[in-house]
């Protein structure tokens, strides 16, 4: 029985983005090429053939390779001047935590090294703190990928390096030896090889409502574990369960006057009081507003009726992450029908995926929109609240946000409680969640036909990783030293 789908090719750019409404890009539709999964396997045969798995071992950076400062440095002018300092403050905490803010240094890597032309929708930005615990619309606590900026259609591979190299990175870490660190990196991409065969053998609405829930963790990979292990990941579960709107409410804000406010901690959480005078500050309240507003119609009717129920009452500044320190990112607390019915949004910007930088096309002309899309596309059920929206600032410039619940029982791996049993079984899990992902939006049966059969590919990218790892120092070592003579500017411990 013939399949539907093909390798999924790069979109071109059509007209400039400026001139076109947001959303897809304008292009003819091309018929669709239904093929046999025979066909679809031997497109998979012939790329082994022209990419052999033993040239993704190792890693050598190219002779023109551009200063990782220097590219570091240049997605600065697009951030909010104030808070650079603090993305420069928490990439330099560790040589992981640079990895984590390094997506834009890896993807000029990825792109100067192999490719297998096999082309899927990427996460973009796939290391293991990118994977985590949330609720699905049907209240179930899921696992699966959770941070989508850069999102964008790519080579398959270039996600598999990325998360196989963040886990030789974390290993180094916590001190695990160089023998463990490679069984843990074959073990994942082993993972990731037999998850994308099961994934080819399934017909194509069975791996469409495939997800991982949190059961199906606790019984397949907790009762492996070490009882401290398995304690602490239900702990942690437990924990995740608690992370809602009222939790956020109960930490973030105060009755002020007799009405719900959110309580800033500068410079991590700022509120418009703090940060703007009254007149400026009643504008941007307003804009924010009209953010809401205009993103409700990117919902589905019924989320929209939901939405409207809410009503925005307070608006803050909020730093996040580590790379996406810098972009503007703002929460909105919104009030139902009395002040014990709370709604946390957040609204953060969507600059170009770093893919883009490196020759990937995104098929979307607003960047929240291409965020939202990948999502969607990526993960096995998405946050109901999720939509984008294109508004002018202030200060006369365009930007494009997606929006979404701030906490909706969300939680992440913690780097500081792994051991060698923990990250091997994690790995496992996280390469597993990336298969089903590649495999829902890209030619599963051609990939899984590339990866064979062999251990050839879990060796040559546990090489990789350990020598991209090597590199990762390295351009630590680069940003350790632009702080000393003072190219940067940095403000540690936030």
């Amino acid at each position: 029985m013939a399949t539907t789908g093909t390798t999924m090719q790069l979109p071109t750019n059509g007209e400039p983005a400026q001139s076109r409404p947001a959303g897809r890009r304008g292009r003819s539709i091309a018929p669709i090429v239904h093929r046999t999964p025979a066909e679809h396997a031997a497109e998979g045969e012939a790329a082994a053939r022209k990419m052999p798995h033993a040239l993704h071992a190792g890693f050598d950076p190219a002779t023109d390779r551009r200063d990782p400062v220097e590219l570091l440095m240049s997605q600065a002018p697009a951030r909010v001047p104030e808070l650079v300092p603090i993305r420069y403050g928490r990439m330099l905490v560790s040589p992981f935590t640079f990895y984590r803010g390094a997506a834009l240094v890896m993807a000029h890597d990825l792109a100067a090294g192999p490719n297998t032309g096999l082309v899927t929708q990427l996460c973009g930005d796939a290391h293991l703190s990118n994977f985590g615990f949330f609720a699905s619309p049907e209240r179930r606590l899921v696992f699966d990928i959770n941070d989508f900026d850069e999102t964008c259609p790519g080579p398959w591979e270039w996600d598999l390096k990325r998360l196989v190299a963040s886990f030789a990175v974390a290993g180094r870490e916590v001190e695990l030896p160089a023998k463990k660190r490679k069984v843990i990196l074959r073990a994942l991409t082993r993972s990731y090889r037999e998850s994308m065969a099961q994934f080819a053998g399934m017909r194509d609405l069975d791996l469409w409502y495939a997800h991982l829930d949190v059961d199906s963790v606790l019984s397949d990979f907790a009762q492996q574990l070490k009882p401290a292990n398995r304690k602490r990941l239900s702990k942690n579960v437990a924990k995740t369960r608690t992370r809602d709107s009222m939790q956020a409410f109960n930490k973030l804000t105060q009755l002020v006057d007799g009405q719900r406010r959110i309580v800033g901690d500068p410079p991590l959480l700022v509120t418009l009081d703090e940060l703007l005078p009254e007149v400026e500050r009643d504008t941007v309240s307003e804009w924010l507003r009209v953010l809401v507003r205009r993103y409700r119609r990117t919902l589905e009717s019924d989320r929209r009726h939901l939405v409207e129920r809410y009503e925005c009452v307070d608006i803050a500044r909020k730093v996040v992450g580590v790379g996406s320190v810098g972009t503007r990112c703002w929460i909105l607390l919104m009030l139902g029908r009395d002040d014990e019915d709370p709604l946390f949004l957040q609204a953060k910007e969507a600059g170009p995926s770093v893919l883009t930088e490196v020759g990937c096309k995104s098929d979307y002309a607003n960047e929240g929109q291409r965020v939202v899309a990948g999502q969607r596309f990526m993960q096995a059920s998405s946050d109901i609240f999720l939509g984008w929206q294109r508004v002018t600032g202030l200060d006369g410039v365009e930007r494009d946000f997606y929006i979404r619940q701030l906490r909706d029982w969300k939680g992440s791996a913690q780097l500081e409680n792994a051991d060698y049993d923990s990250m091997l079984k994690y790995g496992e899990v996280c390469a597993m969640t990336l298969a089903r992902a590649h495999a829902r939006s890209g030619d599963r049966i051609a990939i899984s036909a590339y990866l064979g059969e062999s251990e050839d590919f879990d060796k040559a990218m546990a090489e990789y990783a350990e020598a991209y790892a090597d590199q990762n120092e390295r351009d630590y070592d680069s940003l350790v030293e632009a702080a000393k003579t003072g190219r940067i500017t940095v403000e540690s411990g936030l």
